[in-house]
């Protein structure tokens, strides 16, 4: 689940159900981000660092580039975001 609202307010929830896995959510301010399984949980102020790619989400959905260094591709079905030097990557499906 992928949700924004105003002042650049954003939610970001990936789950397998019944469980959520990354839980994270951002202000112009202020973000933070929740792993569950992991028993983690980071927060800051200003812009979160890049390397919290699940907080870039919501931005990239809504048409603004990926951070430097992460690709997007989308098509009508599916996304995919990725860091070809790491190797880490997140892809979903569009559900409407």
């Amino acid at each position: 689940m992928v949700a924004t609202g105003p002042g650049e307010r954003s939610f970001i929830q990936f789950s397998k159900t019944p469980f959520p896995l990354v839980i994270a959510q951002s202000t112009a301010k202020r973000w933070e981000v929740e792993f569950p399984p992991q028993h983690k949980h980071y927060a800051g102020p200003g812009t979160p660092p890049q390397r919290i790619i699940w907080l870039y989400l919501p931005h990239v959905l809504a048409g603004r580039p990926a951070p430097k260094g992460w690709v997007w591709r989308q098509d009508k079905t599916q996304w995919h975001l990725e860091n070809s030097a790491t190797g880490e990557a997140i892809e979903g499906y569009f559900n409407s």
